[in-house]
């Protein structure tokens, strides 16, 4: 079990780059949440096996890759008792 932060950077929002990232998410086990900040950017945690949290992020970048010019990834401590992805503000 991973868990992970992402800041995608580039025209992600007012595109509906959390809506899509909700959907890629809700086709696999995974959990965490995705918001937009205030530098433009759209920061995701995501948390589930590996394979799965890769996938949802192949699945978002086949979607919205003309969209996104960077991504930052970190590693986080996994959080006991979540079992949803949302979109928070």
């Amino acid at each position: 079990m991973i868990r992970m932060a992402i800041r995608f950077s580039g025209r992600v929002q007012g595109v509906g780059f959390r809506a899509t990232a909700r959907s890629c998410a809700a086709m696999r086990r995974v959990s965490g949440w995705v918001r937009n900040e205030a530098d433009g950017s759209v920061l995701m945690e995501i948390q589930g096996e590996q394979a799965e949290a890769e996938t949802v992020l192949n699945l978002l970048r086949e979607r919205m890759g003309a969209r996104i010019t960077g991504e930052e990834r970190t590693n986080l401590a996994t959080l006991d008792g979540e079992s949803e992805f949302l979109i928070t503000r």
